[in-house]
């Protein structure tokens, strides 16, 4: 497919695009330089970034599916297996913490853009927000899932893809990779073309209340591409809290378990949905219709255009035999 493609053809890199110091002795790739506005912050970049710090697994994800490991010096906070292709790379780049690290750590490593995939990467509260690292001269880039203006589509995906394509001067691997994730959508969506929408109840966590995902969230794009409707569509948020008497209104015949470290394992999710008496007539429970997916995969990020298949199969099994 492409991007193993694409991996195969950058994996090694190349005298032109390689990180590190000999990357600040490079010539300039034409293009730049290049101006990009990302959730109100308009950054100029005279050339590539060399010294990238992300910050949570799916920014690191879709950088090494560009063949970018060589401008990557540490990654932090990783939700769920990473894909195989990506492991050894994404193994080989120094983890500065296993949740979000402090400023001072990420100035440790001395990068010149940190990258973060959720608003929590950049938490003034925590000292880490986009000011300080300005003031540091450090550029900084967040994932656009979390600029919090619109609902998220798969669009916003392909524009994150590309958008990271030319801020390090790679546009043309951006675009064998959106073909290929376009390629990878349209042929699930095809497969379940006409059938009825399944009610989709997708459950994150929580036992007091339920963390589910909102209308904002590309989760409810990647339910619709798959012949699902999210219960809670109408949830004017990414994700929120809704109560477990919402649930059981919303009659979801399917429940999506979004699976990451830190929230209980898959199976301890199923357990406890399927052991509450509340919830013993909801469609979803009764049946035990349940479909996984690693949290990384419902975010905007190259693992996207692999839950729509994942839920297309999930939801309408019939359509792929």
């Amino acid at each position: 497919m492409a991007l193993s493609s694409v991996l195969l053809a950058t994996g090694c890199g190349s005298s032109a695009e390689s990180g590190g110091d000999a990357k600040a002795t490079a010539a300039v790739p034409a293009g730049f330089p290049v101006t990009v506005d990302n959730c109100g912050v308009k950054t100029t970049y005279d050339r590539p970034p060399s010294r990238v710090v992300t910050i949570h697994q799916h920014p690191a994800e879709l950088m090494l599916a560009l063949g970018l490991k060589d401008h990557m010096v540490g990654t932090a906070f990783p939700d769920s297996a990473v894909l195989p292709e990506l492991k050894k790379d994404y193994e080989s780049i120094p983890e500065l913490a296993k949740k979000e690290p402090s400023f001072e750590k990420i100035l440790d490593a001395e990068p010149d853009l940190v990258y973060g995939g959720y608003g929590s990467a950049f938490a003034e509260n925590e000292g880490r927000s986009r000011k300080a690292f300005a003031d540091a001269g450090i550029n900084t880039h967040l994932n656009r899932e979390y600029c919090g203006k619109k609902r998220v589509t798969m669009k916003d995906t392909y524009d994150e893809i590309r958008t990271i394509g030319k801020i390090f001067g790679v546009p043309d691997r951006a675009d064998e990779l959106v073909t290929d994730l376009q390629t990878r959508v349209g042929k699930a969506t095809t497969a379940v073309k006409g059938e009825p929408q399944v009610p989709v109840f997708v459950y994150d966590s929580g036992d007091k209340s339920a963390f589910t995902a909102g209308g904002k969230s590309l989760g409810t794009e990647l339910i619709r591409l798959a012949g699902g409707e999210n219960v809670f569509a109408d949830l004017d948020d990414v994700f929120g809290d809704v109560s477990w008497e919402q649930v059981v209104e919303r009659k979801p015949e399917a429940i999506a378990i979004y699976d990451y470290a830190g929230a209980g394992s898959v199976e301890e999710k199923k357990k406890y949905l399927l052991s509450q008496p509340a919830l013993a007539d909801v469609p979803a429970v009764r049946n035990k219709r349940f479909v996984v997916l690693p949290l990384t995969a419902t975010l905007v990020g190259i693992r996207s255009a692999y839950a729509v298949d994942d839920l297309a199969r999930g939801l309408h099994p019939e359509s792929f035999r």
